[in-house]
C-alpha cells in the first residue's frame, strides 16, 4: 500500500509596502526623439547617462587613475508636460528625472518585445550643455 502525503505549509502573509520610485541625475546623451506609436499615442524618449560611483576594491586602469563607469538609461515621457521639457533638451544638458521603472511591451519584427525604461513623472534641466551643473 502506498501512502500519499500532502505537505501543508503555513503561509504567513507579511505586509510589504511597495515602492517604485526612480531618481536619476545625469546628462542627456543625444537629442530626444518624438514619435507617434501605432496606437496613436505620442511618445518622447531620451537617454540619460549617469555616472556610477567608484567601487571599493575595483581594479584601476593605471595606478592613481580611477576607472569611470556609466549607465545609459532610457527615459519615456508620456505626459505633455514631460514631453515639452524633454523636447527643450539638447545633448549634454544636465537633467534630473523623477519617475518609476516600467516594462513596456510592443510589436517588433513580427513578434512581441519588451524593454525596461524610466517613465518620467517629472523632468528638470539642471544645467545647459557646456555649463557647470547647478548644485
Amino acid at each position: 500500500m502506498t501512502e500519499s502525503r500532502t505537505q501543508h505549509h503555513t503561509h504567513t502573509q507579511t505586509h510589504v509596502q511597495s515602492c517604485n520610485e526612480v531618481v536619476l541625475v545625469g546628462r542627456v546623451s543625444a537629442a530626444p526623439e518624438r514619435r507617434e506609436l501605432p496606437s496613436g499615442d505620442l511618445l518622447v524618449t531620451l537617454r540619460v547617462v549617469v555616472d556610477r560611483p567608484p567601487q571599493k576594491g575595483v581594479q584601476r586602469k593605471a595606478p592613481g587613475v580611477a576607472k569611470r563607469s556609466v549607465d545609459v538609461i532610457d527615459v519615456a515621457c508620456w505626459t505633455r508636460r514631460t514631453q515639452r521639457t524633454a523636447e527643450g533638451l539638447t545633448a549634454d544638458d544636465g537633467v534630473r528625472v523623477e519617475g518609476a521603472l516600467r516594462r513596456r511591451f510592443f510589436a517588433a519584427g513580427g513578434g512581441r518585445a519588451s524593454r525596461y525604461e524610466v517613465e518620467a513623472a517629472r523632468l528638470v534641466r539642471v544645467s545647459r550643455a557646456g555649463s557647470p551643473a547647478e548644485g
